[in-house]
């Protein structure tokens, strides 16, 4: 089993999104000692954001770019491979106003690429990054689950199926900024809810 863990917390220490998602990796290893685990942590090495530069270098062709636009794309292909290879994801998800951080983001454009990771089809767009489990760990200082205010979980469903994954698991830690209690409560939830996910 290879399992690719992604950290999209702004914050290099002190993330609960990173601390539960390590713990949820924990119990996985555990579970099945010959595991391969590749973390990904966008707050130690960020990810460039998908800019002017970086569409003209993936828009022209390989032998064409200049080596500056080769490096721009290989940043993105080392991505897209460490997602192919994974047979389980765990992404660390905390809520940044109302969304995913701008890590996140830039991961999920490097990783979305076409005729690579999606294609259209006739029938529609079809996801090529299937056969694999996704345990997504969010985290939020409010209360958001099954509410009109969270547009995490929709946008992460819609985006990962589209790209192939359909088997996602969201784990909840929340109210963790409505004071101590509460904070204690929502990250006693989310172990909980790790626990249950992988008996």
């Amino acid at each position: 089993m290879n399992i690719l863990q992604v950290n999209s917390s702004a914050r290099v220490d002190g993330s609960h999104s990173t601390r539960l998602a390590s713990a949820l990796v924990e119990r996985l290893m555990a579970a099945q000692p010959g595991a391969r685990l590749t973390v990904r942590d966008l707050a130690r090495n960020p990810h460039p954001v998908l800019d002017e530069a970086a569409l003209g270098a993936l828009f022209t062709p390989a032998e064409q770019r200049t080596p500056e636009q080769a490096a721009r794309v290989a940043l993105d292909d080392a991505l897209i491979a460490e997602i192919q290879a994974a047979d389980v994801v765990v992404l660390g998800v905390p809520m940044y106003n109302f969304g995913v951080s701008a890590q996140l983001k830039n991961w999920i454009d490097a990783i979305a690429r076409a005729k690579v990771t999606f294609q259209y089809t006739e029938n529609g767009p079809e996801g090529l990054l299937k056969n694999k489990t996704v345990y997504v760990v969010l985290t939020r200082g409010g209360i958001y689950r099954n509410q009109p205010s969270d547009s995490q979980v929709p946008y992460l469903k819609t985006t990962l199926g589209f790209l192939g994954m359909t088997d996602v698991r969201f784990i909840y830690a929340e109210g963790l900024a409505m004071g101590p209690e509460a904070e204690r409560k929502g990250l006693a939830a989310a172990q909980a809810e790790i626990e249950a996910a992988l008996a």
